[in-house]
């Protein structure tokens, strides 16, 4: 049975439907809980996802909420009522240089901002809850990981339904072994962030109180189009921007699958799927991967195939998780929109995304008692840790290799039916035209020690 749960698959949607950067050197902090039990806080980003964390965040009763910078001010007018004396920027690196006092921060802006921003205020000695993809680029997640963990500074990843009591229910049945050994994993998003058609010719009026040079930040220059191609929203399609698909729901779908058979690096990937264009990322991608085996695997290796757009795992994989005794009259079965398949050598495990697992085949395990779980507050969990109080479940140490694996999944699409070898320690594949892509170069006057 499951304990009451507040952390539903609706408020889950409704959340998230929602010159140099060269910085001092690391500034000593006292890392150990605030000698007040106050918690001043920033937030990059005034709407959308970061309406939706620092709502979150500054739900905590120690929390203070002092300032914001967004490239659309405006969109802090409501905030600065709820809060008052809160300072309102619009570019970030103004809000670091003069709020002295700030405890943390969260990173909730478009993905490729999430690196240097994020660094940025690590390298100010500052706790940081950054959202997912951690980063845009792999050698960025190393760096910023790395960091954060030299400096022993407390950090949480945006991938909140790992502390929901579905998510950890599911870790908890593989790693008890209600499935056996786990011989292979499907994994899959409905979501479409990827665009085949042309780039538009025209050139968009920036829109009034929005500062463009801002939004693209370690970007190079170019000219502004609206609506239905960058901004809002858009961006998640284009290569300089977004992650795609897999960037934008890989961390969240993988999460518990990475956590419950407590994978590491991949040995390999390969994309046998359509490859991107020169400035969108494809959809229906079909991407798979090689892990080194684990306590929880049959093998020494495990694969792990992701799906996107329409693809969807083989009929004979989905016949796994059908139920047998539906009766003739019900509608036709299909998989859920975004969940995982896991297959092991004594049953199988279906992990809708934000909803209870399931095991099959239904009938063995009809007196199956299922694992007693509770929500978790993801956010207050941040907080919590800050003050001394709590531990961070999602922290970089764990999201930053859980990263890495999803992007090496947005590298592998460029190069189809290619094996990409991936060497972790040293941040290289096998194939030299796939390094251009582990690190990229940002534009000059944005450059941020430590990641450029």
């Amino acid at each position: 049975m499951y304990s009451p749960r507040p952390f539903s698959r609706r408020a889950f949607l409704k959340a998230t439907a929602a010159t140099s950067v060269a910085v001092p050197h690391f500034l000593p902090r006292l890392l150990s809980a605030p000698p007040s039990g106050r918690v001043l806080h920033a937030s990059f980003g005034a709407g959308g996802m970061a309406r939706a964390d620092l709502t979150e965040i500054t739900s905590h009763p120690n929390v203070q909420f002092v300032a914001v910078a967004d490239v659309e001010p405006a969109k802090a007018n409501d905030l600065k009522l709820k809060f008052p004396g809160l300072r309102v920027y619009e570019d970030w690196r103004q809000l670091l240089d003069k709020e002295k006092d700030l405890t943390s921060v969260n990173v909730s802006t478009p993905d490729h901002m999430h690196a240097p921003i994020a660094m940025s205020a690590m390298r100010r000695g500052l706790h940081v809850y950054g959202q997912k993809p951690l980063t845009h680029d792999l050698y960025e997640t190393r760096r910023v990981t790395e960091f954060a963990r030299e400096k022993n500074l407390v950090t949480q990843m945006g991938i909140q339904i790992h502390s929901s009591g579905v998510y950890r229910a599911a870790v908890q049945l593989v790693q008890k072994g209600a499935i056996g050994k786990v011989k292979e994993v499907h994994t899959w998003s409905s979501k479409k962030w990827g665009d085949r058609g042309s780039k538009p010719a025209r050139i968009d009026p920036v829109p009034a109180g929005f500062n463009w040079d801002l939004w693209l930040g370690v970007c190079a220059t170019r000219p502004f189009i609206g609506q239905s191609w960058y901004h809002p929203g858009e961006w998640r399609k284009r290569l300089d921007f977004g992650t795609g698909t897999f960037g934008d729901m890989g961390c969240h779908i993988y999460d518990p699958v990475f956590k419950a058979l407590a994978l590491t690096a991949p040995i390999s990937v390969r994309s046998e799927g359509p490859a991107p264009n020169d400035h969108s990322w494809a959809t229906d991608a079909v991407i798979h991967y090689i892990f080194p085996g684990t306590q929880f695997t049959e093998g020494k290796t495990v694969k792990v195939t992701w799906y996107d757009g329409d693809r969807r795992p083989p009929a004979e994989i989905q016949e796994l998780v059908r139920r047998k005794n539906l009766a003739p009259d019900a509608k036709p079965w299909m998989l859920t929109d975004q969940g995982s398949i896991v297959i092991g050598t004594q049953g199988v495990l279906l992990i809708p995304h934000v909803d209870r697992p399931k095991l099959f085949p239904v009938e063995r395990y009809a007196d199956f008692k299922m694992p007693e779980t509770q929500d978790a507050n993801h956010w207050h969990q941040f907080v919590d840790a800050i003050l001394g109080k709590d531990k961070t479940q999602a922290n970089f140490n764990y999201a930053g290799p859980l990263t890495e694996a999803v992007l090496l999944g947005s590298v592998a699409t460029r190069f189809p039916n290619t094996t990409l070898e991936w060497n972790a320690k040293k941040l290289r594949f096998n194939v030299k035209e796939a390094n251009q892509f582990v690190r990229r170069k940002y534009r000059k006057g944005w450059e941020v020690k430590g990641l450029s």
